[in-house]
């Protein structure tokens, strides 16, 4: 079954759908073995993974290459943050080309001004309706596997408010969008009324220090929200942990004791080294 026929049936089963946020190839992996059924490519750790902020400031050649490594490294579906398209409607046509190509399951796409910021962040600015719409009925347009996902997210609720942001979620609904993603409402009140408002499945965005309070994600699930995506997850806990057995090397100069204590071969286990051993002797034997 093709990965995004898995994610089809995942967001159409009566559980709601956690994704948390991987960024490359280590990350996908820990995922899947953790015991998640999808992963979410974001793009504020893919950027971080390049050393950079997540400004807009990478190419979508780039986020795609990142989107192909991580549909390399596990069997789940991965969805993957696909920032404003990289342009006008023409680029969107590009960019779900080169997703399909890559094996990403879906993305999501935004209504914000190219080059656009993080949608925890203030400063930001949107393209018009009508551009908009433009994208998302060329993103819909363009896919060949009908069951490849596309979210439709706005930041409008930063920008204009949340009436706007939920007039934007159902146009882009309207223009054939599979799911809405309504971007940084503010308090408890704004995140249940998006599902009760929207005309159709919705995204909830589940980032620690953003605009969005922290909520039981089984409380978002009985607001009527079909995905969760925890971008941060990860990444956050590798700054700590990053930071941590640094000072303890430098205060005590000898190797801290890693979280995941285990032998060299155990850890290269992980990472399917087993599979890889069995073909180091297998095609040196005789033929019978």
């Amino acid at each position: 079954m093709r990965t995004t026929q898995v994610l089809r049936g995942l967001l159409a089963a009566p559980e709601m759908l956690v994704a948390p946020g991987a960024y490359d190839g280590i990350t996908a992996r820990l995922i899947e073995q953790a015991g998640f059924a999808a992963v979410y490519m974001t793009g504020a750790g893919t950027a971080a993974s390049f050393g950079l902020p997540d400004y807009g400031l990478l190419t979508m050649t780039e986020m795609v290459a990142n989107a192909a490594r991580m549909t390399r490294a596990t069997s789940l579906p991965v969805i993957a943050d696909a920032d404003t398209g990289y342009g006008t409607e023409l680029n969107v046509v590009r960019t779900v080309q080169e997703h399909e190509r890559a094996g990403t399951a879906g993305i999501h796409i935004e209504d914000q001004v190219s080059p656009k910021r993080c949608g925890h962040l203030d400063g930001k600015e949107l393209i018009t309706r009508d551009e908009y719409a433009a994208k998302i009925r060329a993103a819909v347009a363009t896919r060949v596997d009908r069951d490849f996902v596309i979210i439709a997210r706005t930041d409008a609720r930063s920008v204009a408010g949340l009436e706007e942001a939920v007039t934007r979620a159902n146009l882009a609904l309207h223009a054939g969008a599979d799911m809405a993603f309504v971007e940084s409402p503010e308090n408890l009140e704004e995140v249940a009324e998006v599902p009760r408002r929207v005309n159709g499945p919705c995204l909830f965005n589940n980032v620690w220090g953003g605009k969005t309070p922290q909520l039981d994600l089984r409380d978002a699930q009985a607001m009527g929200y079909r995905l969760a995506i925890l971008p941060g997850v990860l990444l956050k806990t590798v700054y700590g942990a990053c930071d941590r057995a640094l000072a303890e090397l430098r205060e005590t100069h000898r190797h801290p004791a890693p979280l995941f204590n285990a032998s060299v071969q155990d850890a290269f286990r992980r990472f399917g080294a087993d599979e890889w051993d069995a073909l180091r002797t297998r095609f040196r034997q005789a033929a019978e």
